[in-house]
């Protein structure tokens, strides 16, 4: 039994390549499932399978309730049982029992098989969208099992199968069952019978990753690979650059004597590949990218909608071999360069720029300058149709003078833009942030015309109000706009700010409290007395009453409300006064408001002229000490902040 067990055990893991863990779950839950099932237990009752594989036996473990008398053998226990597998086991505990039966061997190979199956079969799919995920844009190898008009399925690694649609095969490649093939993984769909993996050998991707491997300085990134243009089964184009110096890019591309890149036309069928460097200057790049065709001259055009337009130069005997057979080499150069591409002869282009010259009034000014070059250019095309010999020097003149009229049309284009780019940003200058997220509902715009606008792909006002000002004609062209539409959304535009203004709440601003103004000025007193006359500025503004000045009786006293006083002037001291002060004399004392009252009460003068209760506020005083020789005592003298106080004087 332990070794029939055993054997069968490690057969599946074998065939499935599925982890061990993953098998023995599957084995547990079918074995429960199959108790289940044959001893029609409730789904409440916990079951467990205890699979041993050292010994090649499993057992089913079944929750039972200890009892004196047994009523229900699948539920109920007695203790004397229940304590060979707990002896700590007492009456009414609940315990795993071992409950199983003698036959289940086969009833559980019955029972068993199908959930075995679905589970094993579970594990093997999700085993598989866990390995492919990670080798999506990477190329794998697989086998052919079978092949139609459809597409080829092809089995891979792990038991998978991947699908090959026809639109992912290369045009008249045709595979036999039983061929290896080598494709990109494209794609992964997870579907009821399992996963489905799409194979591709026509994604641009395959052609850079078998790049990979050919090459091995693209592998290490010495070489990098900067685009890639591809019609399958025929031609592609790849552009290179190297990542030092001293290393050519295409050489190493194409190996000594062409065997790398012969390696890769092989497994693409017979495809052409054209290798070439890359350039950051679009010029040269486009340039290299028409080859194998010469090139007279590339000349750049940028519109105002953004398209990249190129118009390329030939020579009259190189214009088909740079379109290519239908177009095929203009149209992978464009994809590869990200340039829509315009190819010209370059008598067709003489012959377009002698037309313009004659009867555009915007190129007066070109005609008159190029006036004996475009006589002499008239005078070689004129012989050339006559079919007479066109000497390399004339063809040498007739380039130069086409490279100047197209490098000024190329100048004259792109001043344009700048001009439209410059009123664009004067425009967005003038409509306030907040209309493009205002939405056009919100306007007062009728609703036919919201409708037509919103079709047209105006999300919000500041959009429309960008058209309005840059091009208002092209609205017209949108179906529902007519010019009465028109001066409606003008007017909506003129008042757009005043709505995106009343939509926006105006920020709460604090006022901060006026300043203080000083009351003594420091030009007239000495340093050390200007900066004690400074650091009186700072008294609160709700300062004691007693130091403010007096009220009059007919004006009612506001005491929520500072009072601002103007202090007098001190005398001014003679020269050597002032250096006679002391500097102890002028030390500012910070005294409390509840010993300023307790003094003012004691001198008896400032307590009944005020009468008012006074606040406990900390404040700064200026005080003189000076020995009174009268009354035989150092004396203190402060300075109030009212005009008509005197000094007050009170004991130190």
């Amino acid at each position: 039994m332990k070794n029939e067990f055993v054997l069968a055990f490690n057969e599946v893991l074998e065939e499935k390549g599925l982890p061990k863990e993953t098998i023995l779950e599957a084995l547990a839950h079918a074995l429960v499932s199959a108790y289940r099932k044959s001893m029609n237990v409730s789904s409440a009752q916990d079951i467990k399978a205890v699979i041993d594989l050292d010994k090649g036996e499993f057992s089913i473990l079944a929750e039972k309730e200890v009892v004196e008398t047994v009523e229900n053998d699948l539920t109920e226990t007695t203790l004397s049982e229940a304590r060979k597998v707990d002896p700590n086991a007492q009456l009414g505990d609940v315990i795993m029992v071992d409950s199983t039966p003698e036959d289940f061997g086969r009833v559980a190979a019955q029972n068993a098989r199908q959930v075995i199956q679905e589970k094993i079969r579970q594990a093997e799919y999700s085993a598989q969208i866990e390995y492919y995920e990670k080798q999506i844009g990477e190329i794998v190898s697989g086998i052919v099992q079978a092949s139609n008009s459809q597409g080829m399925t092809i089995a891979l690694e792990l038991n998978a199968e991947g699908s090959m649609p026809r639109k992912e095969m290369i045009p008249f490649e045709r595979f036999r069952v039983h061929d290896r093939v080598r494709a990109l993984v494209a794609e992964i769909k997870e579907s009821g019978r399992g996963p489905q993996i799409i194979l591709s050998r026509t994604h641009r991707d395959f052609l850079r990753r078998l790049l990979e491997n050919e090459v091995p300085e693209i592998f290490h990134g010495v070489v990098e690979i900067r685009s890639i243009a591809r019609e399958p089964g025929h031609r592609a184009k790849v552009a290179v650059s190297a990542s030092q110096q001293g290393i050519d890019p295409v050489g190493a591309c194409v190996g000594q004597r062409g065997v790398r890149i012969q390696a890769i036309v092989r497994e693409l069928h017979d495809e052409k590949i054209d290798v070439i460097e890359w350039n950051s200057d679009p010029t040269a790049f486009i340039a290299k990218a028409i080859s194998p065709a010469r090139v007279n001259g590339v000349y750049l055009r940028e519109n105002l909608e953004g398209a990249r337009n190129a118009l390329v130069v030939v020579p009259e005997d190189q214009l088909s071999l740079a379109i290519g057979r239908d177009g095929q080499n203009a149209r992978l150069a464009a994809k590869l360069t990200g340039w829509r591409i315009d190819i010209k002869s370059l008598p067709e282009s003489i012959s377009d720029w002698l037309f313009a010259l004659h009867n555009k009034p915007e190129l007066k000014p070109l005609a008159k300058e190029e006036k004996e070059a475009t006589a002499q250019a008239e005078d070689i095309m004129a012989r050339k149709a006559e079919g007479r010999v066109i000497t390399p020097e004339e063809y040498d003149f007739l380039t130069k003078f086409n490279d100047r009229l197209e490098r000024y049309a190329t100048r004259k284009q792109q001043a344009e833009v700048e001009k439209h780019q410059q009123l664009r940003e004067e425009a967005l200058a003038s409509i306030p942030a907040g209309a493009f997220n205002m939405d056009l509902s919100a306007s007062e715009l009728p609703a036919n015309i919201i409708e037509a606008l919103q079709e047209a792909g105006f999300e919000n006002s500041g959009k429309l109000a960008l058209a309005s000002k840059l091009n208002p004609d092209a609205l017209l062209e949108i179906s529902g706009v007519g010019p009465k539409a028109l001066e409606k959304i003008a007017e909506f535009v003129e008042k757009l700010p005043d709505l995106v203004l009343e939509l926006v709440p105006e920020p709460v601003v604090e006022e901060e409290p006026a300043p203080v103004e000083p009351s003594l000025e420091a030009e007239q007193l000495p340093q050390a007395q200007a900066e004690t006359a400074q650091a009186e500025q700072e008294i609160p503004a709700e300062a004691e009453l007693s130091d403010q000045a007096p009220v009059s009786e007919e004006s009612p006293q506001e005491t929520a409300e500072p009072v601002t006083e103007t202090t007098e002037p001190a005398a001014e001291l003679s020269f050597d006064e002032m250096f006679a002060i002391k500097p102890e004399i002028l030390e500012p004392v910070e005294e409390t408001s509840e010993e300023a009252e307790d003094e003012e009460d004691s001198n008896g003068e400032e307590g009944t002229s005020s009468g008012k209760k006074k606040k406990k506020k900390k404040i700064k005083r200026f005080r003189e000490l000076e020995y009174d020789p009268d009354r035989d005592m150092v004396v203190a003298k402060k300075k109030h902040k009212r005009g008509d106080a005197e000094w007050n004087e009170w004991e130190a």
